[in-house]
């Protein structure tokens, strides 16, 4: 138990030291790819929508787990120190905390030297929403919202699976959140087929959202953020949320850097209004993204830590 928590904590520190280059083969486009295959190879049968799209997401997770095994235990059987060397590889592709960050920052660049065009651009890798008429409130909300949603998608998701199961559990996890992004939309082509990928997503992010907000909390104190404001946003507006799970880290953000989240967008050119999150009307701007994603890393931290201290405790339990 404890050698397999030092993996976890390799892999963490080499997401911070390298995180994603473009260059490098990710795990998450083989996903993405075989979704799409299965996809088309399923939506055409004569099986009902939901039971096609149900064999589809069991597909893409069950095989995905059974890759990261089988090069576990292949490395392993070569030498056990590669064995270790492939764990650590696997976990690392799964933690996003560097590339969330290095995403944000990108978007900050332009937003703080006043280049409203290129924040524009780049705040539109981060989200779905239409970004082409954003004043710099509306840039910066929208990639501090993205930031705070992503915390758990992208950093606390996979580490809470990757400490309780590993890298196959780490791995399992991130095909699920990759058939949520491919399949998981509330529209008429994914409401059938994409059904049971949201729900997974939905159930597997039930613990790690919620166990996220105490370390968002914890992680505000060194910042000196908004405490207390964390906990009256999350019972005031979490569950608001379309999300069973989102609106609790983001609503934990609005607290603890004293904006509000939430209000008018559009997608695809059709206005939505979003439940307001948070209980102050801060704006966001260039101070705010930059706390956020300060808040992020520190949050991503506090998680580990608490995460490998509880495992630790456990595995001495008799």
């Amino acid at each position: 138990m404890i050698e397999s928590l030092w993996l976890v904590m390799a892999a963490f520190v080499l997401d911070l030291l390298v995180g994603d280059p473009r260059w490098m083969p990710h795990p998450v486009r083989g996903m993405g790819w075989l979704a799409a295959r299965l996809e088309a190879l399923l939506r055409p049968s004569p099986l009902p929508l939901r039971l096609s799209g149900t064999l589809a997401a069991l597909l893409v997770v069950g095989l995905s787990a059974v890759a990261a095994w089988a090069l576990v235990a292949v490395a392993g059987a070569v030498h056990p120190l590669a064995g270790k060397a492939v764990s650590v590889a696997i976990m690392y592709s799964c933690f996003a905390t560097r590339d969330l960050a290095d995403h944000a920052l990108a978007v900050l660049g332009p937003l703080s030297a006043g280049d409203l065009e290129a924040a524009r651009t780049r705040v539109s890798w981060m989200v779905g929403r239409d970004t082409e008429s954003l004043d710099a409130a509306g840039v910066a909300l929208a990639a501090t919202e993205s930031v705070a949603e992503n915390t758990v998608d992208g950093v606390t998701g996979p580490l809470f699976y990757a400490l309780l199961l590993g890298p196959v559990g780490a791995v399992a996890y991130k095909a699920a959140s990759t058939l949520d992004s491919s399949f998981g939309y509330r529209n008429e082509k994914y409401l059938e087929f994409g059904w049971a990928s949201a729900r997974f997503d939905d159930l597997l992010n039930l613990l790690p959202a919620r166990l996220t907000v105490p370390a968002i909390a914890f992680a505000a104190l060194p910042l000196k953020l908004r405490f207390f404001d964390i906990f009256r946003a999350v019972g005031q507006g979490a569950r608001l949320h379309e999300s069973p799970n989102a609106g609790y880290p983001e609503a934990a953000f609005a607290g603890a850097l004293g904006v509000s989240f939430g209000g008018a967008r559009s997608y695809g050119g059709v206005p939505d209004q979003a439940p307001v999150l948070g209980v102050r009307k801060g704006e966001c701007g260039a101070v705010t993204l930059r706390s956020a994603v300060g808040l992020m890393r520190l949050t991503a931290a506090v998680f580990l830590v608490a995460g490998v201290l509880t495992a630790a405790a456990c595995s001495f339990l008799p």
